[in-house]
């Protein structure tokens, strides 16, 4: 019986290492437990053994959710491949949209002050943050009805790579994704490096219509960094949001002063209705 086990687990290795073989020649780094037991024809029981070997041997990364990464050689000292590889097939099998945004999408259109250490990633529900190898997944949720209102093939571009493409936020969501949660974007002085540096790109109509499905104050926010960037079309093209504004906010609400002070004793700016209790130090 010993004898037979072996022989049986040693078919279904051989049966792994071929398929996965295969997959990397079709030029796809990725599978699924669903696939690989159609394909192999093996027991739920045989595969997962053959995986678990796999595993230790750095062949495979189990991702989650029954996806697996298939690694070459040069993945396997960081880990995983780029998560731009494998980021549009993994939300696909779960069945969610999504867009790479935040510093990840800064840095793919200029803003080369932005290191991104961490792969973000927006989508209308609410998802763990895990880390694989040295990669370091950040899901950012925004509401389902503000995501489908900005979520749109042309307010997107797509991120190539050796295995396909991903979606990832255009410019002008890029610089609304930033200004919203800026707090992820490097802060303050980060949202203003990446406005100055790729601000000027943004199309003037589709950044007012994609504004409207933000927050007020974020909007306020961007505007004003882009008027201190000297991107004026984009800017003006920001200023209507002012009026629906009832009352000033701080430029930077997470701001605490080592000495309280009050907001009167902020600088202003009437024109968008912001008291800057925080100094922007950006390469302006």
């Amino acid at each position: 019986m010993r004898i037979l086990q072996l022989f049986a687990y040693n078919m279904a290795m051989a049966s792994l290492d071929q398929y996965l073989d295969a997959q990397l020649v079709r030029g796809r780094a990725h599978f699924t437990r669903e696939e690989a037991v159609a394909e192999l024809h093996l027991s739920p029981l045989a595969l997962k053994a053959a995986i678990g070997r796999s595993t230790k041997k750095q062949r495979v990364a189990n991702l989650r959710h029954g996806f697996y990464l298939i690694l070459r050689p040069e993945d396997r000292v960081a880990g995983a491949p780029d998560p731009a590889r494998w980021i549009d097939p993994l939300l696909k099998y779960q069945g969610i949209d999504y867009r790479v945004s935040l510093l990840r999408a800064a840095a793919f259109h200029g803003s080369s002050h932005q290191a991104a250490m961490t792969f973000q990633v927006i989508v209308p529900k609410q998802l763990r943050d895990f880390e694989i190898g040295r990669h370091r997944l950040q899901f950012v949720y925004q509401a389902p009805a503000a995501f489908a209102q900005v979520n749109k093939p042309g307010w997107l571009a797509s991120m190539k790579s050796e295995t396909g493409f991903a979606r990832v936020a255009g410019v002008e969501l890029t610089l609304l994704d930033c200004a919203r949660y800026f707090h992820k974007s490097a802060g303050i002085n980060g949202l203003a490096q990446i406005v100055k540096d790729i601000g000027g790109q943004a199309d003037t109509s589709r950044l007012a219509q994609a504004a409207a499905a933000y927050e007020n104050a974020s909007v306020r926010r961007l505007g004003y960094l882009l008027d201190q960037a000297g991107h004026e079309p984009q800017a003006t093209a920001l200023e209507p949001f002012v009026k629906a504004a009832k009352t000033s906010l701080p430029l930077d609400p997470s701001f605490r002063p080592l000495l309280a002070s009050l907001p009167e004793e902020a600088p202003r700016v009437a024109k968008w209705k912001l008291f800057i209790n925080e100094p922007v130090e950006a390469d302006f």
